[in-house]
């Protein structure tokens, strides 16, 4: 073989070897491109599959919700009830209106599902919501327990509601007309609607209990305290057993008395009290 020869055999090996590395370096670069490509579609295909097995939320209907309502705060309405003396079928009844079933405004950022406002008493926290004017104040709570109990004090301290009080506990529908015509709400048709909700959902049952309550003790309340409270004034002695929901100062307001009479005559440090402690009423 001649050095031509050679020479051309020599750049004919050579160009083979260069082309299988090359097509070896395709291959490999392929074989790591592939890897990410498959976890890519792996990953969409469970993404469809968890859509796919995902069925959506039912929304609950407005009947649904008043009745999750009810079975919810029935227990706390009826506790009220026995306290305050308060018909448990009117503060539910309230409660699914001026909450709109739990689910308005006021309720979900505040748990204020009364829709008090917070006057000039109020010290607690508060949220601005417009209502009747834009802006006005309401009273928030930590937990909406707080305002079924501040619905009760509202009702107990105030003179304009006193009315509703000289009547029986079931008759819920003089209580839906006395509350609209005490002031509570602007609605002509509040008594209406009140009424409506407690024959709907049977809410006058709730209220049985308290009746019951209130016949055997012969009573006709002036007050919610008296309903609840009547026996606890020893008459010769003046002395008061302090229930769930007191305070020194709407002692003071019931009893014509001030704070400080109240505190100096029982020699108070504090003003906490406690449920079932005896409190003498100065004259």
């Amino acid at each position: 073989m001649n050095i031509k020869s050679s020479i051309g055999v020599i750049g004919f090996v050579g160009l083979l070897i260069l082309s299988s590395c090359g097509t070896k370096k395709t291959i490999a670069r392929k074989d790591r491109v592939k890897p990410a490509v498959k976890e890519h579609v792996s990953s969409s295909s469970q993404q469809i599959s968890q859509r796919s097995n995902t069925e959506p939320e039912v929304p609950m209907t407005a009947e649904q919700r008043m009745s999750l309502y009810v079975e919810t705060f029935a227990p706390i309405a009826i506790d009220e009830m026995r306290l305050y003396g308060i018909p448990a079928s009117i503060t539910l009844a309230q409660g699914i209106l001026e909450s709109g079933s739990g689910n308005g405004t006021l309720a979900l950022k505040a748990n204020n599902h009364f829709g008090i406002k917070c006057h000039t008493t109020w010290t607690g926290e508060r949220v601005y919501h417009d209502d009747d004017e834009l802006g006005e104040c309401f009273r928030k709570y930590s937990d909406v327990k707080y305002s079924y109990r501040d619905h009760s004090l509202f009702l107990t301290q105030r003179s304009r509601y006193a009315d509703l009080f000289k009547l029986k506990i079931s008759d819920y529908q003089g209580w839906a007309k006395g509350l609209k015509k005490a002031g509570y709400a602007t609605d002509p048709k509040y008594p209406d609607k009140l009424i409506s909700l407690i024959e709907r959902f049977d809410l006058w049952q709730y209220d049985q209990g308290g009746a019951l309550a209130q016949a055997s003790s012969g009573l006709e309340p002036q007050n919610a305290s008296e309903s609840i409270n009547a026996r606890a004034i020893n008459a010769k002695n003046r002395i008061y057993v302090v229930v769930p929901g007191d305070t020194l100062y709407s002692l003071s307001k019931r009893f014509g008395l001030t704070v400080d009479q109240i505190m100096e005559h029982n020699k108070l440090e504090s003003i906490d009290l406690s449920i079932g402690q005896e409190l003498r009423l100065p004259k």
